[in-house]
């Protein structure tokens, strides 16, 4: 029973308790406003407060191929370190797992043997007793670091890092290009689509009192965003088998390099960009620098006789000339101008056809027919076709050499018929026999399909202008000449393919000493043409640096086929149902 005088002091003691408590709750709500609600200001507000941050580092996008193979791709690698001395120590206090076995796990995981792992421990000691650093192994995999995490090792520490790596190596590695040491990037599609596959770094700030401790609610995190995934128009399978051929062919005729490249006629697209030498920019090292960039956008060369066919495009438009038309045309004649032309191979005086001079690459034949149109019509012509324009973008690519017709003089009024005085890439090669076979709409070529952002959106890239640049008949005109060219020339029986009607023309250059003169003897040489005939899909480019087994354009018969033949089947293009038409003379 309680009686009145044990009431009295209880509830005096409940009283009491409540007013503490009141208390304390209005101190924690003003803490809590102080501290979170109104943090920002407070901390603004006092100069006694230092700021901190830690920068979010985001992911470098990836680049695939056309069906989405990875090409270029970041991924987490992990740097382990040693403390000498911390395993010293605790091997004084008789560890759970001795050095001697914790030495030999460790070393199962890394790849490396005991003695090695215990050797550097031990060299780090002998050098400073109380060393607290020593590298164990760079790169190591995800799966390395989790089983050395879970030897749950005081003096075993690891530091994740960010590394690019191109899982397919050396396949399609000069257009892919590469990063500097700082992550930079250098060359090739790195550099030429930055801003799709850069990260934006996102970062953690907050603030800190004079002891270093951080002031709760302060902090305020920013995240990082990924880089996007390129995709490319590139096949690298075929880029693959296409880059194998070329190397083998190349050395075969002992040239300095090679390449093959293959565009879709009806886009644009360039589906394979091969090369020899190749980069793979995992091995920077393994790799002249000459060859870190891509010759089909970074070499011009005069093309020779592979633009003979845009000086018949200029004629027949510009003169009425027809394949049929005829000039007198000896091995060698000397000009009104005085200028003096020169077939590669003796011959009397014939009474060429355009066709004719195209199939016997006539030199002299084509000199008179182009100076059947103005130079000013000529070059225009050599405008239209891509001769001074850059292709796709690719970084530092050169657009070629295009004199004005002021700079012509007496000799370059005629070698500008047949590919002299100017210089173009393989690219641009391959653009002009695009506009050709498509019927004479030029398609700008592209090596970019799209650009995946990280929330899944899809950023195509800008759909490729479309130019008629002669017309239908004169391409029409034009692409029966060229399979006559495959079909009579000299190099008919080597470059055809089963089953499929094939246009070609070959390209002999000389090439520049460096002293404003050529060298002697030696040739860039180069193949083009397109399949099938009767519906064109794909253009094949070859090109051999200086070969020296065979110095004539004949050097890339073997490549131009193999290559035309591997594109039909890759693509599984349907053979030619229609048969040629009637073979066209090349003589009256």
């Amino acid at each position: 029973m309680t009686t009145r005088a044990t009431r009295g002091p209880r509830r005096r003691t409940v009283v009491a308790l409540a007013v503490i408590l009141s208390v304390l709750a209005a101190f924690v709500v003003r803490l809590v406003d102080i501290q979170v609600v109104s943090a920002d200001a407070h901390v603004a507000d006092s100069q006694s407060y230092i700021g901190g941050s830690n920068t979010i580092a985001g992911q470098r996008g990836t680049i695939v191929d056309s069906a989405g193979i990875p090409l270029a791709e970041s991924v987490l690698v992990y740097d382990a370190e040693l403390s000498p001395f911390v395993i010293t120590e605790l091997e004084e206090k008789d560890p759970e797992l001795p050095w001697a076995e914790a030495s030999e796990k460790i070393a199962a995981i890394t790849g490396q043997t005991g003695d090695e792992v215990r050797k550097r421990v031990a060299d780090a000691l002998a050098v400073n007793p109380k060393s607290q650093y020593v590298e164990l192994k760079k790169s190591l995999t995800t799966e390395q670091h989790i089983e050395l995490r879970d030897l749950k090792l005081a003096y075993l520490h690891q530091t994740a890092r960010e590394t690019r790596v191109y899982p397919n190596g050396a396949v399609a590695g000069n257009i892919v290009g590469f990063l500097n040491g700082s992550g930079e990037a250098q060359a090739g599609i790195e550099k030429m689509d930055q801003s799709c596959l850069a990260p934006t770094d996102g970062a953690k700030t907050y603030r800190q009192g004079k002891d270093g401790v951080v002031i709760p609610g302060s902090e305020k995190i920013t995240d990082a965003v990924d880089g996007g995934t390129v995709q490319l128009t590139i096949n690298s399978d075929l880029n693959w088998y296409l880059q194998q051929m070329i190397a083998e062919e190349a050395q075969a005729q002992g040239a300095k390099g090679g390449t093959v490249t293959v565009v879709e006629v009806k886009t644009g697209k360039i589906r394979a960009a091969a090369e020899w030498p190749s980069l793979d920019p995992n091995d920077l090292d393994g790799a002249s620098p000459s060859s870190w960039g891509s010759q089909i956008f970074h070499r011009d060369f005069e093309p020779g006789s592979t633009f003979k066919a845009i000086t018949a495009a200029a004629v027949m438009e510009g003169a009425g000339v027809t394949p049929l038309s005829t000039v007198s045309a000896a091995s060698k004649e000397t000009f009104p101008n005085g200028a003096v032309i020169n077939d590669a191979f003796t011959h009397p005086a014939y009474n060429y056809t355009l066709a004719g001079g195209l199939i016997d690459s006539s030199n002299v034949a084509l000199s008179k027919f182009g100076t059947m149109v103005s130079p000013e019509v000529r070059y225009d012509y050599l405008q239209r076709f891509g001769v001074g324009e850059d292709t796709v973008g690719f970084p530092t690519e050169v657009s070629g050499i295009l004199h004005p017709v002021s700079e012509w003089d007496s000799q370059s009024l005629y070698t500008t018929t047949f590919g002299q005085y100017f210089t173009v890439t393989a690219a641009q090669v391959a653009g002009a026999y695009q506009a050709i076979a498509n019927g004479g709409e030029k398609i700008d070529l592209s090596l970019v399909e799209s650009c995946t952002q990280p929330d899944g959106t899809v950023v195509a890239a800008d759909e490729p202008q479309h130019d008629r640049i002669i017309t239908e008949q004169t391409a029409s005109d034009l692409t029966r000449m060229l399979e006559n060219v495959a079909v009579q020339g000299g190099n008919a029986d080597r470059i055809q393919v089963p089953g499929y009607r094939v246009t070609s023309k070959t390209g002999t250059a000389q090439v520049p000493d460096g002293k404003g003169g050529y060298k002697a003897g030696v040739y860039f040489t180069s193949m083009v043409g397109f399949a099938p005939v009767d519906d064109p899909q794909y253009v094949v480019v070859v090109t051999l640096d200086e070969p020296t087994k065979v110095v004539s354009s004949a050097a890339t018969a073997s490549a131009f086929q193999k290559a035309m033949t591997q594109v039909m089947k890759t693509y599984r293009v349907m053979p030619s149902s229609t048969p040629m038409d009637e073979l066209l003379p090349k003589f009256e």
